[in-house]
């Protein structure tokens, strides 16, 4: 095995964690403050992604703004999960799989051929004729405008904003509907707007991720969100296990998830290059996530074995 060609995949799996890292961040606020399980962002992904392609190659929009937009489309996405749980009712879970269920019908009709009106499931970036943000074939220049320096940039902006949002009267209250949603109610925190503005933001997050992911590959596809909240949990929890006991502050802990981003594509890539297949990542996605899932489980009956050694 050829030590070089896993040191050159490196910096590729460094650039998708971070952009990655971004849609776990998003992930974070749904699992983890509003303790909700959220399966709209399988769909959103690939919707920011889209909506930002078309932009850029369509109507010639500067890539940045066309990621604005792809934001506020994930923003709607979160609001559509979030009137059919808290207004309507219905399961969070079940509710983020109707979205995303929706979302695959108008992502195909985003990118519908305007001239043939023929639905497409992918649109390609034509790298010489429109402008792009970031692209994977300057991930291994060391140039200033290689993708991983404006992904650390835009990854710790988007830390410093979580931060200062959660830090705030509002934000605060959204962290206390996860934490206690009867307290909060108690309190007067309207719990179920609460909801509808963490999925809102959180989506957002996750499009605005997909619309980077796009640029990067070249591409966006209707499928490019498949799987994306298993890889989002990864991230979450990889970077609490191996984070956890050093990162106590807010800001720290979502740095956490998005490092938890990049180990997960090391991994990835440090098995590929072991000689994996990619018809198996799927299936080494879900055992990532079920050991690490797993070793707090297992430290606390480590734990609870020595104390009980220690009293006999």
């Amino acid at each position: 095995m050829n030590i070089l060609q896993l040191l050159n995949m490196m910096p590729g799996a460094v650039g998708q964690g971070l952009i990655w890292g971004i849609m776990a961040i998003g992930v974070y606020i749904t699992y983890r403050i509003l303790d909700i399980a959220d399966l709209t962002v399988d769909g959103t992904i690939a919707t920011g992604g889209c909506v930002a392609v078309i932009l850029i190659t369509r109507f010639g929009w500067n890539p940045w703004a066309a990621m604005l937009i792809a934001f506020g489309a994930g923003m709607l996405a979160g609001l559509v999960t979030g009137v059919l749980h808290s207004v309507m009712g219905i399961p969070a879970i079940l509710a983020g799989i109707l979205t995303q269920l929706a979302q695959y019908s108008i992502d195909l009709r985003i990118m519908t051929d305007p001239v043939t009106l023929h639905s497409r499931a992918n649109v390609s970036i034509n790298l010489r004729k429109f402008p792009v943000a970031l692209s994977s074939s300057k991930v291994l220049t060391a140039a200033l405008d290689n993708p991983i320096w404006l992904m650390l940039l835009v990854t710790v902006a988007v830390i410093a904003l979580m931060y200062w949002f959660f830090g705030t009267e509002y934000g605060c209250a959204l962290r206390a509907v996860g934490a206690n949603g009867q307290m909060a109610r108690a309190q007067g925190i309207n719990t179920s707007l609460g909801k509808v503005v963490g999925l809102m933001l959180s989506n957002g997050l996750v499009a605005f991720s997909g619309a980077l992911l796009s640029q990067y590959q070249g591409f966006a596809d209707v499928q490019m969100g498949r799987g994306a909240i298993v890889i989002g949990l990864a991230a979450v929890i990889i970077g609490e296990v191996i984070f956890g006991r050093l990162f106590r502050n807010f800001g720290l802990k979502l740095l956490a998830v998005s490092l938890g981003a990049i180990i997960y594509y090391m991994v990835i890539q440090i098995v590929l290059w072991l000689g994996l297949t990619t018809d198996d990542l799927k299936m080494l996605t879900a055992l990532v996530v079920a050991v690490f899932l797993s070793v707090p489980n297992i430290k606390n009956r480590l734990l609870r074995g020595k104390g009980a050694k220690a009293r006999a």
